[in-house]
């Protein structure tokens, strides 16, 4: 089995939504069984939700929802999203305060 490691890149806005989102899923509740009932599956998810952390400085500032919440705008622009559904999706998802590459 080829365990070479596969690098992911992302942009800083997307990796900053992808772990805040990764650590509401993982951390603040069992919504992780529920998206992906396959724990092998897990190992992957730990592996990018960890060198997120290790790369992004904004999870350790005193502003991290106003950074997190600048970022998600910037990445619905450029998708060209509709804000109100998003706010819909993410009601009651946030993080207190506690491209990148990243590889697994």
């Amino acid at each position: 089995m080829d365990e070479e490691p596969v690098v992911i890149k992302l942009t800083h806005d997307e990796a900053f939504v992808l772990s805040d989102w990764l650590y509401e899923v993982m951390m603040k509740s069992a919504k992780l069984d529920a998206i992906v009932p396959d724990r092998a599956v897990w190992s992957g998810i730990y592996a990018i939700s960890g060198a997120l952390e290790k790369s992004l400085v904004e999870i350790f500032m005193p502003d991290y929802a106003g950074r997190l919440e600048q970022a998600r705008q910037r990445l619905l622009g450029a998708m060209g999203g509709d804000e109100h559904e998003e706010v819909k999706a993410t009601q009651g998802v946030s993080k207190e305060s506690s491209g990148d590459d990243i590889s697994a």
